[in-house]
């Protein structure tokens, strides 16, 4: 972030890292699915700060924001609106309904049906919502922040791998260190680092900074670097269902945004394999179910990457 001195994202980095202590790596995951255009999916055990990053995240920003509180009884109406007759007009009139929004909490998306689920998908994918046949678009600045608890814990349902593609990337804060935990205990003896926050870009910044990000360059090496590194999860023995076309893209797009905020002109196969995991992990379905812990996730991408050859010059 050095190298974005004079840049809002510098500032917006430190809102998050003012609230987030001790997970630097993931805030930088997080404003490259910013960077992106994509959504984001937070996967952690409860009280480990996934709603506390999306509300800093949202705060940061001088947009519209929504938070759905995702219940087992939640109806896909309760997302996307409802036409409501009215009886003096003799018509209905659509109540859009809180996916109409730039920056939409979805906290805790494992606790809602997957019939529920699903009414984010177009959403998701295409930035409309169709009611009663007819379709209305979203806002051109719309970011899904999902949060979600293990599927270990009872009354959770697992995402269908549908919804799962929908997300660029999928992120863990996981517990701090002791330094770290110190610092959070500290700084919340009188108010919450959250009310200190104050919106440090708009929608009209973040997209030129979205089409910054497109215009970083990659090359032809490393666009067949990143097709190789997607088909190997499909031929590995280890997965049953690899990573589709929509895996290769999102690789694609999260490496121009994470060149851009680590101040690089091109994207390397460093950058690619920072992202490996938290691009492609939820995106794969594995033979073995104890492939779906992160730990073992790790070890999984580490293999896969040393299996397949750097390209020579990167760079160029």
């Amino acid at each position: 972030m050095n190298d974005l001195a004079n840049n809002p994202l510098k500032l917006l980095f430190q809102n998050l890292s003012d609230v987030i202590i001790g997970s630097k790596e993931s805030l930088l995951l997080t404003l490259a699915t910013l960077l992106s255009n994509g959504h984001l999916l937070i996967e952690d055990a409860p009280g480990l700060g996934k709603t506390t990053l999306a509300k800093a995240l949202a705060r940061s920003m001088s947009v519209d924001f929504r938070r759905l509180q995702c219940t087992p009884d939640l109806t896909p109406s309760d997302i996307t609106g409802i036409s409501i007759f009215n009886l003096e007009e003799h018509q209905f009139h659509f109540h859009p309904g809180p996916v109409f929004t730039n920056i939409l909490l979805v906290d805790e998306i494992n606790r809602a049906t997957p019939r529920t689920q699903s009414a984010l998908l177009e959403a998701m994918s295409e930035g409309t919502v169709t009611i009663d046949r007819k379709t209305h678009k979203l806002d051109d600045c719309f970011m899904v922040v999902a949060t979600q608890n293990p599927v270990e814990f009872s009354g959770t349902y697992p995402l269908p791998e549908a919804q799962l593609d929908r997300f660029l990337m999928r992120i863990s804060l996981g517990y701090p260190n002791e330094d770290d935990e110190v610092h959070i205990i500290s700084a919340q003896q009188k108010e919450h680092p959250l009310e200190g926050i104050k919106a440090v870009l708009d929608a009209e910044r973040l997209g030129k900074l979205q089409a910054m990000a497109e215009e970083i360059t990659i090359n032809q090496d490393m666009l067949r670097y990143i097709a190789k590194l997607v088909r190997a999860t499909r031929e590995h023995k280890a997965v049953r269902l690899g990573a589709s076309p929509r895996g290769s893209l999102a690789l694609m797009r999260a490496g121009k945004s994470l060149a851009l905020l680590t101040g690089k002109k091109t994207v390397t196969p460093h950058i690619i394999h920072k992202l490996a995991q938290p691009v492609l992990g939820h995106r794969l379905i594995f033979r073995d179910s104890s492939l779906y812990e992160l730990g073992a996730q790790e070890v999984f991408f580490k293999e896969l990457l040393q299996s397949i050859a750097v390209p020579d010059n990167p760079e160029q």
